[in-house]
C-alpha cells in the first residue's frame, strides 16, 4: 500500500492542489488536514468559522495553520458564487435560494472547485454519500459522454493492483452505463499506473449462458469498443476465465485479455460489492476508495466510518485526479 501512495506522491512533486474539506469540525479531517498540509503535496482548504476550527485543531491536538479557512458567512467572492450558482442551475433557484444553498458547506465547497478556486473536494466523513454526490452531480456534472458518474475501488496486495467498479453508485446499470463505467475505469487504472486489462463480468463466459443479464453485458462491450477502438476489454466473463490464464486457455481461448485481466467491471452493483469486500476480508487486499469517476473535476466521497489515514489517502487521490 505504501507504495501506491508514494508512487501518487511522486506525480504530485511540486504540483501541490487545493482540496476543498467541508467537514472541518470533525476531528479525523482535521488530523488528516494537518498530516497533508506539512507534506505539501495538498494544500488544504477548510470550510467554516476559522476562530471555531482553529478553536477545535488546539483540542485535537493538531496544527492546521498551512490551510485555508473560508466561511461561506464571510466570503468575499460570495455574490460571484451566487451569481454562478444561479446560472449554472438554469433557473432551478433564484438568487435568495442560492444564498441559503450555498450556507451548506458541500455546496459551497463544490462552487469553489467548479469556480477553479480550489481543484477538488472531500468530505463524506459526517455526510450520507447522497449529500456529497448531489452537488456535485448539480453543479461540476458529468464529462462530455458520460451520463452517470461511478465509484471504483483500487484493490491493494503488495505489490498487485486491480480496479472493481461499480461498487459504490449505479445499483443496476444497463448495457450503455456499464460501456460508460468500463471506459472511465480504464482511465483511473492509468491514474494509478495499471495498464488497463478490461474484463466484463458475468455468470457466464462467452456464451455460456444465454440471459437478458448477460446480453447486457455483450452489448456493453461492443459499445465501448466502438467509443474506444484502442481499449482492450473483453467479456462476457465468469471471474475465473478473465483472471486465470489456464482457464482462459479452455474457456476462452479467443479472447485477448487472456486470463491477465486487471480491471473488472461488475454486472450489478449488488455483484461489485460483494465481490469487493469478499476479496478484502477472505484476500487480504486492501481496498481503496471508493473514488468517483466521470466528473469534469474529482469530488469524493468518504465512508463515515472512516479513521484520519482513510482520509489523508482519499485526499492524496483526489488531488492525482486533478492533474
Amino acid at each position: 500500500m505504501s507504495n501506491l501512495f508514494d508512487t501518487l506522491k511522486d506525480k504530485m512533486s511540486g504540483n501541490s492542489k487545493k482540496i476543498v474539506f467541508p467537514e472541518a469540525m470533525d476531528e479525523r479531517i482535521l488530523t488528516a488536514v494537518s498530516k497533508l498540509g506539512a507534506e505539501g503535496f495538498v494544500s488544504p482548504v477548510l470550510v467554516g468559522n476559522k476562530e471555531e476550527i482553529t478553536q477545535k485543531a488546539a483540542e485535537v491536538g493538531v496544527d492546521v495553520s498551512t490551510s485555508e479557512i473560508l466561511d461561506p458567512a464571510n466570503y468575499e467572492a460570495f455574490a460571484e458564487m451566487v451569481a454562478s450558482f444561479v446560472e449554472r442551475r438554469k433557473g432551478k433557484a433564484t438568487e435568495e435560494q442560492a444564498r441559503e444553498i450555498l450556507q451548506d458547506g458541500n455546496y459551497f465547497g463544490t462552487m469553489l472547485v467548479y469556480m477553479n478556486k480550489a481543484d477538488g473536494l472531500v468530505s463524506g466523513a459526517a455526510h450520507s454519500t447522497a449529500d456529497t454526490v448531489r452537488p456535485a452531480l448539480q453543479i461540476i456534472k458529468t464529462k462530455p459522454g458520460i451520463k452517470k458518474t461511478s465509484g471504483v475501488f483500487i484493490m491493494v496486495r503488495d505489490e498487485e493492483k486491480y480496479v472493481f467498479a461499480d461498487c459504490a453508485i449505479n445499483i443496476s446499470p444497463d448495457s450503455q452505463d456499464l460501456a460508460e463505467i468500463a471506459l472511465a475505469s480504464a482511465d483511473t487504472a492509468a491514474l494509478f499506473d495499471i495498464d488497463p486489462k478490461v474484463a466484463m463480468l458475468s455468470f457466464s463466459t462467452k456464451g455460456s449462458a444465454k440471459s437478458p443479464e448477460t446480453e447486457k453485458v455483450n452489448e456493453a462491450v461492443e459499445l465501448a469498443k466502438q467509443q474506444n477502438s484502442d481499449l482492450l476489454i473483453d467479456g462476457e466473463f465468469q471471474f475465473d476465465a478473465a483472471f486465470v490464464p489456464s482457464v482462459a486457455e479452455k474457456k476462452a481461448p479467443d479472447s485477448p485479455l487472456k486470463g491477465e485481466a486487471n480491471t473488472f467491471i461488475f454486472p450489478s452493483l449488488e455483484a461489485g460489492n460483494i465481490g469487493y469486500k469478499i476479496a478484502q476480508r477472505l484476500g487480504n487486499f486492501d481496498a481503496v476508495g471508493p473514488i468517483l469517476q466521470g466528473l469534469n473535476q474529482p469530488v469524493n466521497d468518504l465512508s463515515r466510518g472512516c479513521n484520519a489515514d482513510d482520509v489523508y489517502k482519499l485526499a492524496i487521490i483526489t488531488a492525482v485526479q486533478s492533474l
